[in-house]
């Protein structure tokens, strides 16, 4: 027989004709649904076999451990070798790269991100917050945007869940002086977000918040034999927390589109995004986390990046977004109740119809590995809906063993990269210093330093350098850094204070001296990013 494998498409299956999907259309986007048990995660992994063959990274959530399996060599079972010569090629069975990855770091290289890279939407989202507790989360961003202290730290200092949680503190300590700029700082509403957060990292969440961040690259990898490495999440512990997991998926989509360039159509996506349980991500979705997954779905396939959504009906999906996805297969739903039959009825129409096949019908008919299909051809039009049956994956069907994933990670390409967790100094180490400061200073019955981490002087003088009338340079330097405590002035910054906050910013120019350190490190406390 000759192959049905081509450089340019993606043989998924038969129907009176060979079924391709074009690589030139596979970033305009898929959809895989059916109801349990009938067959999508070997549609899926048929198309992730496809994919790495032809030279382009896949990530992919495996919900059940089943995924895992394309790591291994398939087996020559007799089902398979029969429905290869159904589909019309002679079984071979095949093996490809795969990368685990774990955000609790058990199965898998562990996947963190920071605070400041998730921002105040997306972290809202997954702490299921309210209206008024989502402000809250957008005052604290802000404020750590506007703090010099912070800013001059990478990330904004917002790297964990402590960091955020010191901020919260600190936010509430000094909510009178903060309110006229930021708003209201209620105390019960700091308590509401601070239980949240402890849910969050009871339910394992925080592993998720640190350093080293993924490398986006490092998800866009071939092999030596030029194979699309397939990326593997493990989430069957993730869906015990599926507000983490669809908000996760959704972070991870919204930062390829924010790092990658503009590509334009290319002849091959230079990534495909599997995202399993997608309805998890719709699910009582506010209207701008809706508007944010919409604009990234339009948008995204100019990055050269194909999104595929895997679920159980296409009613699980916003239209807008069902607009977007031209790749389509649809296996078995079953029609028990009305509520059923309108959602076969609904998922029929979404097809090209064909004038020969009975859309509606077929789906409640379809047996186990056959599904209705249609792809994108020509100038990117959908095919006439046909029902077709899927070939065999090439590697093992079922999940590997746990002595096969920890052999595949012991020889992973990123091996000791992701492993280890790096605390750095951040806004944590920092505001717990700014309090103790103020702290000291009020028993001292002496105005607070505003928000240096260190009172050691910058000079070698001992006695106070003015900068200003009645005022120390150390009081200004810490009001150009920090802005502020009930002592300090307020307003705008007089020349003394321009001058001194364009000295400390030269200064920071020149952290390859070690004068230069040792000045960062008295007003910084911290030269752990510089």
């Amino acid at each position: 027989m000759a192959s049905v494998f081509q450089d340019d498409k993606i043989f998924v299956g038969k129907s009176k004709k060979s079924e391709h999907l074009a690589l030139k259309f596979a970033n305009r986007h898929g959809l895989v649904t059916g109801a349990t048990g009938t067959g999508k995660t070997v549609t899926l992994q048929v198309l992730a076999e496809g994919f790495s063959r032809a030279g382009i990274p896949v990530f992919a959530a495996d919900i059940k451990g089943d995924l895992s399996g394309i790591a291994a060599v398939g087996e020559e079972k007799d089902f398979l070798v029969k429905r290869a010569k159904d589909v019309g090629f002679k079984y071979q069975v095949d093996e490809f790269p795969v990368v685990f990855w774990d955000l609790f770091g058990e199965q898998g290289h562990p996947i963190r991100t920071t605070l400041f890279e998730m921002g105040p939407l997306l972290l809202s989202r997954m702490l299921n917050l309210n209206e008024v507790q989502e402000g809250l989360i957008n005052i604290a961003f802000k404020f750590a945007d506007d703090d010099p202290a912070l800013t001059d730290l990478e990330t904004n200092g917002l790297v964990d869940l402590k960091d955020l949680r010191e901020l919260l503190a600190y936010l509430s300590k000094n909510a009178k002086a903060i309110g006229p700029k930021y708003g209201n700082v209620a105390a019960a509403t700091v308590g509401a977000v601070q239980r949240q957060l402890l849910v969050l990292e009871n339910q394992g969440g925080a592993k998720f918040f640190g350093e080293p961040a993924l490398a986006i690259s490092d998800l866009m990898r071939t092999d030596r034999d030029g194979r699309g490495i397939i990326n593997i999440l493990s989430a069957d512990k993730l869906m015990d927390n599926p507000q983490l997991y669809a908000t996760f998926l959704l972070w991870l989509l919204a930062d390829l589109f924010e790092k990658l360039p503009e590509v334009g159509d290319l002849d091959k996506p230079k990534l495909v995004f599997f995202f399993d349980e997608a309805h998890l991500l719709f699910n009582d979705a506010p209207k701008a986390l809706l508007e944010k997954i919409e604009q990234v779905v339009r948008l995204i396939r100019s990055k050269g990046v194909g999104v595929y959504f895997v679920t159980q009906n296409p009613l699980d999906v916003p239209d807008k977004v069902l607009a977007q996805l031209g790749n389509r297969v649809q296996h078995a739903l079953r029609a028990f109740t009305p509520r059923d039959q309108r959602a076969v009825k609904a998922a029929a129409e979404t097809f090209r119809p064909n004038p020969k096949l009975n859309t509606a019908k077929v789906i409640t008919e379809l047996g186990k590995g056959e599904a209705l299909v249609s792809f994108l051809e020509g100038n990117g039009t959908p095919s006439m809906v046909e029902r077709a049956l899927i070939c065999p994956p090439a590697a093992r069907i079922g999940p590997a063993t746990p002595e096969e994933r920890k052999a595949i990670i012991a020889k992973s390409p990123m091996r000791g990269k992701y492993d280890q967790t790096i605390d750095a100094d951040s806004a944590f180490e920092l505001l717990q210093q700014r309090l103790q400061e103020e702290a000291a200073a009020l028993e001292s019955d002496a105005p607070p330093s505003p928000s240096r981490r260190s009172t050691r002087p910058t000079g070698p003088t001992t006695g106070p350098q003015t900068g200003g009338a009645g005022r120390t340079w150390g009081d200004t330097i810490g009001d150009v850094l920090g802005g502020g405590s009930s002592g300090g002035r307020r307003g705008r910054m007089s020349t003394t204070e321009i001058v001194t906050k364009q000295v400390a910013r030269s200064v920071a120019s020149q952290v390859g001296t070690q004068i230069g350190k040792m000045i960062l490190r008295g007003i910084f406390g911290s030269l752990g990013k510089k």
